[in-house]
């Protein structure tokens, strides 16, 4: 099996974040192991963010595959989120 680290970056209170959340918690429980980081109250988070965006996004919710260095800036479909998740192309 191969192995990504996968971050998601979001805000406690981000609206776009929480409808994301379940799609993260759901491939977690599937065996993909991505680490969450609440990056609005978190100052450490919050650099780790900006330094993951590089300016490309600006905000949350973030994923990012630090493995392929792909990322997803805000919501998106599953498929996208499964495809990040497993270092496939897919924009």
């Amino acid at each position: 099996m191969t192995y990504f680290m996968l971050h998601f970056y979001y805000g406690e209170e981000c609206p776009h974040c929480h409808h994301m959340m379940p799609l993260v918690d759901k491939l977690i429980g599937e065996g993909k192991e991505i680490q969450k980081f609440e990056a609005w109250h978190n100052e450490e988070n919050a650099k780790a963010l900006e330094k993951a965006d590089g300016g490309r996004c600006g905000g949350v919710p973030f994923f990012h595959n630090t493995d392929t260095n792909q990322i997803i800036c805000g919501s998106t479909e599953e498929a996208r989120i499964r495809a990040w998740a497993e270092g496939k192309d897919f924009e």
